[in-house]
């Protein structure tokens, strides 16, 4: 019986096996669909492999020792938490999940590379890659969209390049060790931003796969800089204007047919050899650019982030690269494969062909078939079914069923091991390592700087170059921040030399834009004014040597335009500057809006002042239903001739054209009028065009002394640079500081010594009452002495080491260096000043220790415990 027994326990025992065995190769037939593995491809893919393995091994992989090392060895654990070092039990099960899932992986992709699952942290820890991730909202409102946030990452971390390029690597430092230390591989960086875009509200991932060598090396040397991309302009269509019906023919063409079709010819001749040299010229450069073959084209590990559509509508996805923090279509061939991908709450291995890069991938998380997940407990929802499909899945208790076993083999991942991430606000405003930043791209250099580094405000500059080796530069753009002359881009034309400043509002003058290319006066430039901050309503004024026209908007008098020619300026014997010798005006041109409240023919649309012609030419507006406008002309003479007799005013010196002559008849005395307003009108242009001259000047001279000078402002709320809030704070504080010195040293019982040597609780006689007070007076007036000789050896200290210094400088005069000169000024200062303060302070102390005494004196005889004494005095 028990031999029976024994059999059929046995046979029970192998059931359950065989029971087991059939569940664990139905979940590794689940697997095994996506990847499609046939037998009779087994042994080519292993004579391939083989063949993979040995073209690999003999490639050999340099690392050049320029390039920054990040080890464990250079971190300090010492102040890490007690989560860096440990695993909690629910971690140890996750990585006892990872570890089963990562074999079955194995057994049934033996051709996939191993996964990245649990690499060590910094304190040689195994964590899962899920908990690494932090999610963060930053308290910066700058941080708080993508690209403000991939640019502060890859500003923020200099690169580390990965220790085996082939192979992700080995450790996974925490994101508050990476912004300690501000340096990173492509997973640390990758981590970071994934941790603050997800705390940010965007459906982030952190992605393990493949890159370019470009890509993974941070070479931009092949990109062209964003800076430089000019934004594409839109083109109107233009309108086709309805012929009308009734329309006048235009004039035969008698020009020779024969003689166009021969001038297009030539013209096309001409185009097709610009557009063939202009060809052979690209594909020139395009091989000078093309990058050499790379050896590990394909086999390069790399991380980036991935975006998903649907949250921050967000409208499609796509890839952000963290070492330049720019971001790429999911089509980049840039990115030519994906192995896995993981966010905060699961892990995704890619089961889809990346034979065409990236473009050919689906990212549906749901799709099991095309990506397998690790953990069951995932926020993304399964693959939509069809009504086929879905036909099966009717019964109810199929569904309960379902969702109970999905229930019992559920896991949520546990929460991240990793601190709060946190960035103050002076790494904040720093951004780069030390400051400074230079990244090199195609054709141009751009530079970065911190705030208040420079001490001009310059915080970028874009260097832009003719050549690829970067050697001709073609233009400079400089951009700077916090200045007091609210100066925002410097650009300056290596070519053609102009520089042009362009400023932000609050500039004294109003200035928009300063084109010029020499501050010497009168000069081509073009200034540019915020209208809306002066009060002529200046838009612009453009000067040359012999000319200068102002552009206005805006004014009561509805004037627009004024032009001033200038003519050769006369010489002086003596030397005059050009304020009081200034150039003579010839003519001047101004034009006006329309202004509604007057009629057309009354409301004057340019006036010319023909100052040495001595005319004045007038043209209205025209009116809506006529199409010529009407004229007149002033001979402007003297109101007296050579013998003193006034000039009359004659017909012949205003010359009219009326549109409608009948309508409006101007007498004699109307055009008198007009002339002596406009001789007016005349001497008060003059004026305006001579204080714009002034106003020029005074632009020139102030803008010299803004760049000598160059000063940046600083806000009231930053404590740190305010000087003067600085000084108050620090003023605020020592008050504090000798309130609470002086409330200390009211609280002190002077009394307490002495009153010690007596038996306690007895009352104090008359004569113990006097001796009391004179130990204490003659204890405290001790101390006064004793601080005073203690002041007093102090200083003569410091009079006989200067004496001493002294002494040896004259001794050795001769032969001391500068360097040796420089450090004896620096200590005779310096003891110069320390000998001041002690003498101050032995002054303060005379005057001070007599009023000192009397206070005491008199809490003494005001001191409750010394009644017999004021018994005395009464």
């Amino acid at each position: 019986m028990e031999v029976l027994r024994e059999k059929v326990e046995e046979e029970e025992e192998a059931e359950r096996e065989e029971a087991a065995e059939r569940a664990e190769w139905a979940r590794m037939e689940k697997m095994m669909r996506p990847v499609e593995v046939r037998k009779e491809e087994t042994t080519l893919k292993q004579e391939t492999l083989r063949d993979l393995e040995k073209k690999l091994s003999e490639i050999q992989i340099t690392v050049s020792a320029e390039l920054p090392a990040f080890t464990k060895d250079t971190i300090d654990i010492s102040k890490l938490p007690v989560s860096y070092k440990t695993n909690t039990p629910k971690e140890e099960h996750l990585l006892q999940v990872a570890d089963n899932f990562s074999r079955q992986y194995s057994h049934l992709c033996p051709d996939r590379v191993p996964l990245f699952l649990h690499p060590l942290n910094e304190c040689e820890v195994p964590k899962f890659v899920s908990t690494t991730l932090r999610p963060t909202l930053m308290p910066y409102p700058e941080l708080y969209n993508w690209d403000s946030c991939a640019q502060f990452v890859s500003d923020f971390l200099t690169m580390v390049p990965l220790p085996d390029p082939l192979k992700p690597p080995s450790h996974l430092y925490s994101s508050t060790t990476v912004l300690k230390y501000q340096k990173g591989n492509c997973f640390d960086f990758s981590t970071l931003l994934c941790s603050m875009l997800i705390g940010s509200g965007y459906d982030a991932y952190c992605v393990n796969g493949y890159g370019s060598l470009d890509l993974c090396h941070m070479d931009l040397t092949r990109e062209v800089c964003p800076l430089t991309v000019k934004p594409k302009e839109t083109i109107k269509k233009e309108e086709k204007v309805l012929p009308k019906k009734y329309t006048i023919k235009p004039p035969r063409d008698l020009c020779s047919r024969f003689e166009q079709e021969q001038e297009v010819k030539k013209q096309q001749e001409i185009r097709a050899q610009e557009k063939k040299r202009l060809r052979e010229e690209e594909e020139r450069l395009m091989e000078a650019e093309k990058a050499k073959p790379d050896a590990l084209h394909g086999l390069r590990v790399h991380s980036w982030v991935l975006v998903l559509s649907g949250k921050r509508e967000v409208p499609e996805n796509f890839f952000i690269d963290p070492f330049t923090g720019h971001s790429y279509s999911t089509q980049d061939e840039h990115f030519l494969g994906i192995e896995s991908l993981w966010n905060h709450k699961n892990y995704w291995i890619n089961m889809q062909d990346c034979w065409n890069c990236c473009k050919d991938l689906i990212f549906d998380l749901g799709d099991p078939v095309r990506w397998e997940y690790m953990l069951l407990g995932t926020d993304k929802s399964q693959l939509s079914l069809t009504e086929e499909d879905d036909s099966g899945i009717n019964d109810e208790d199929d569904v309960e069923n379902l969702g109970k076993e999905d229930e019992d083999k559920s896991f949520d991942m546990p929460h991240s091991w990793v601190e709060q991430i946190e960035i103050s606000p002076e790494a904040f405003e720093t951004r780069c390592p030390n400051g400074k930043k230079v990244i090199q791209y195609k054709r141009a250099k751009l530079e970065k700087w911190a705030p208040y580094l420079n001490s001009n405000g310059l915080v970028s500059r874009l260097t832009t170059y003719e050549d690829l080796q970067c050697t001709n530069i073609l233009e400079i753009k400089e951009w700077y921040q916090n200045r007091e002359d609210m100066l925002e881009l410097k650009h300056i034309n290596k070519t053609t030399d102009l520089k042009t400043d362009y400023f932000k509002p609050g500039h004294p003058q109003a200035l928009r834009v300063h084109s010029y290319k020499s501050m010497q006066p009168e000069m081509d430039r073009v200034i540019e004014f915020y209208e809306m901050a002066r009060v002529d309503g200046l838009m612009k004024r453009e000067e040359t040597p012999r000319t200068m026209t102002e552009y206005y908007q805006g004014r009561p008098d509805f004037l627009s335009y004024r032009h001033a020619s200038f003519g050769p300026r006369v010489k002086k014997l003596t030397l005059s500057s050009a304020e009081s010798n200034p150039r003579p005006i010839v003519k001047i041109t101004e034009r006006f809006f329309r202004n509604p409240a007057k009629p057309a023919e009354e409301d004057v649309a340019e006036r010319v002042f023909l100052v040495a012609e001595e005319r004045i030419q007038l043209r209205y507006h025209c009116r809506e239903d006529h199409i010529t406008a009407s004229k007149r002309e002033f001979l402007r003479r003297t109101e007296v001739d050579s013998k003193g007799n006034k000039i009359i005013m004659t017909p012949d010196m205003c010359i009219s054209f009326e549109v409608e002559p009948m309508e409006h008849t101007k007498k004699l005395l109307y055009q008198y009028e007009a002339m002596m307003h406009l001789k007016r009108e005349e001497k008060l242009s003059r004026h305006q065009v001579w204080e714009s001259e002034l106003e020029v000047l005074e632009i020139l001279k102030l803008r010299e002394e803004e760049e000598a000078a160059h000063t940046l402002t600083i806000s009231i709320y930053d404590t740190k640079r305010n000087e003067k809030s600085k000084e108050y704070r620090e003023a605020m504080e020592r008050m504090m500081h000798e309130e609470h010195l002086r409330q200390v040293e009211t609280q002190l019982d002077y009394l307490a010594p002495f009153l010690a040597q007596l038996p306690p609780g007895e009352k104090l006689t008359r004569w113990q009452a006097v001796r009391l007070k004179d130990e204490c007076l003659s204890d405290f007036k001790q101390r006064l002495i004793n601080k005073a000789n203690l002041i007093q050896a102090r200083f003569e200290k410091e009079t006989q080491e200067l004496q001493k210094k002294q002494q040896w400088y004259q001794e050795n005069q001769v032969t001391l260096t500068p360097e040796d000169e420089d450090l004896y000024l620096s200590y005779c200062s310096q003891a110069m000043f320390r000998i001041r303060i002690l003498e101050q302070r032995l002054n303060r102390h005379k005057e001070l220790a007599p009023l000192k005494y009397l206070a005491l004196e008199e809490k003494l005889y005001k001191d409750p415990r010394l009644g017999e004494l004021q018994k005395i005095f009464a």
